[in-house]
């Protein structure tokens, strides 16, 4: 594959990950704005891990630059 799609793949995956796991927070908090926070905490360990599993397969493309959405998502 041309090294420079094989980079802006990469550069993709990473980007997707991003949105990926922002929505994930965005509609939590909609949820707590909506219905309260006890609706959260019945699915949160269930967000925790897909956005694990989502930094997981990130970081085999970007591992350079996939610490910082670590520090970010994980931190939430």
């Amino acid at each position: 594959m041309d090294e420079e799609i094989l980079q802006v793949l990469k550069d993709l995956s990473f980007i997707n990950a991003v949105i990926a796991t922002e929505l994930i927070r965005i509609a939590e908090n909609t949820a707590i704005m909506a219905k309260g926070p006890q609706v959260v905490e019945k699915c949160a360990a269930e967000h925790q891990q897909i956005s694990e599993k989502i930094l997981e397969l990130v970081e085999s493309y970007k591992p350079n630059i996939i610490e910082i959405l670590k520090k970010h998502v994980l931190k939430h």
